[in-house]
């Protein structure tokens, strides 16, 4: 079990990034959630395991074919064994 933490930023809100993030996620027994954030990033965590993880972030470095990622950054966590993957609303 692996859990990351995401800051993505570039062009990332009003794109369809969390939509897609959290079919993805689904798709791949990934739990977490996914946030926009004020200061025009998306936040994300992620968990399950390490492949699942691995093809969800591999996904997030381009997004949805709208969106222009210029950056992520990732912190390791510990696992906290999220149930579901959702999006948080401010």
């Amino acid at each position: 079990m692996k859990q990351v933490h995401l800051m993505i930023s570039g062009n990332v809100q009003g794109v369809g990034f969390r939509a897609s993030m959290r079919r993805r996620a689904r798709n791949n027994d990934v739990t977490g959630w996914v946030k926009n954030l004020e200061n025009g990033k998306v936040e994300a965590v992620l968990e399950g395991e390490k492949d699942s993880v691995a093809k969800i972030m591999e996904w997030a470095r381009k997004g949805p074919s709208i969106a222009n990622v210029e950056n992520i950054e990732l912190e390791e966590k510990e696992p906290e064994y999220i149930e579901t993957f959702k999006i948080k609303r401010n």
